[in-house]
């Protein structure tokens, strides 16, 4: 008999698999369920009563006729009661879309969730980028400049933890897939006070960025410009970096009012 409050280890382990399919869902957009049984590895007993349940509650929507499931209303209700970061993004947007003007780049605001950058406000560039990115959208923060702004944040055996010691994901021959190498990457950037991706995420596309904003909350937020290769000339990365900074300074100062809470200072 399981102790009073205490969730039946079964019970949480069907919790976690719930999520893990809406997760699964968020990042594909729609899914079979031959596809998420072989990409999640769950046993098709408890696939059929877990899927059938977040039908049935309205977390995804099945069609008959094409088999796929996909995120339901109920998802998207709930989504828009999250507002966590919704006035973060409004005292930045102003700020960001002036630094869109004057470097006449793609100016992005992200997140740090996990191993994540999440973006939550970009003004985009007039002119044409091959990197189509949008609010909402999850990037692995090793292969990114933002997101190892975001990294540099946090204390390195932390980092260190979320990382962990396998290779990571290789998006490109330039990615830092060695934790090692990433860990003094950050460190490096720590130092200096600037991340870089050099074609490390998506070949011809560069990106610097410099951390924002960090709490004792675990609000985590990095601000960057990013370009084609094809438009950053030989003063880039230091080029921008003085706007960019700037920028930054502006944000951080809106975000401790509205948060009332110090950023706090990553230590080198």
């Amino acid at each position: 008999m399981s102790e009073p409050g205490r969730p039946r280890t079964d019970s949480v382990k069907s919790a976690d698999r719930a999520l893990a399919i809406i997760d699964y869902v968020g990042e594909r957009g729609d899914f079979s369920l031959a596809e998420v049984l072989r990409d999640l590895a769950l046993p098709r007993s408890s696939a059929h009563g877990l899927l059938a349940t977040l039908v049935g509650r309205g977390w995804l929507e099945h069609d008959g006729q094409t088999h796929r499931y996909r995120l339901g209303l109920r998802a998207w209700s709930v989504g828009q009661t999250y507002t966590g970061h919704v006035d973060v993004a409004r005292v930045a947007e102003p700020v960001m879309d002036e630094l869109r003007d004057r470097l006449e780049e793609t100016i992005q605001l992200a997140r740090l969730q996990g191993t994540e950058n999440v973006y939550i406000a970009i003004s985009e560039a007039r002119r044409p980028m091959r990197l189509a990115s949008s609010v909402g959208m999850r990037l692995d923060s090793h292969a990114t400049g933002i997101g190892k702004a975001l990294l540099a944040q946090l204390d390195p055996a932390e980092a260190t933890r979320r990382l962990g010691s396998g290779p990571l994901a290789r998006l490109t021959d330039r990615t830092i897939v060695d934790p090692d190498l990433l860990a003094a990457e950050l460190d490096l950037v720590r130092e200096r006070g600037w991340a870089q991706d050099t074609e490390e995420f998506l070949p011809g596309c560069r990106c610097v960025a410099v951390p924002v904003y960090n709490d004792a909350a675990g609000l985590i937020v990095a601000l960057s410009v990013t370009a084609p290769t094809s438009r950053v000339g030989p003063d880039w990365p230091t080029g921008p970096l003085a706007a960019l900074n700037g920028a930054a300074a502006t944000i951080r100062q809106r975000i401790e009012l509205i948060t009332g809470r110090p950023h706090r200072a990553t230590e080198s």
